[in-house]
């Protein structure tokens, strides 16, 4: 199975990071509001970087470096790659 780690930009600029086997799906999550509690209160707005991993176990080390990261250094990933809507 193919899993995708994201970022996703909310409403209010701020950044969160998380995995799904299926962006568009965890998206629409996202925008309902039943996809986690960060993005419930701060809204999501757009994908804005993705990438694919093999294992589930490769996505949550990529998710967990990623989330470890300064505001700053996540922008700079997000503008080396834009992010891709299978």
């Amino acid at each position: 199975m193919l899993y995708f780690v994201y970022i996703l930009k909310c409403a209010d600029g701020s950044l969160y990071t998380g995995i799904t086997t299926d962006l568009k799906r965890r998206f629409v999550e996202h925008k309902d509001r039943k996809g986690g509690g960060y993005t419930s209160a701060h809204g999501a707005k757009k994908i804005v970087y993705t990438e694919k991993h093999p294992t589930r176990s490769s996505a949550l080390k990529r998710e967990a470096e990623i989330k470890s990261w300064e505001r700053s250094k996540k922008l700079d990933l997000i503008k080396s790659k834009p992010a891709f809507h299978p």
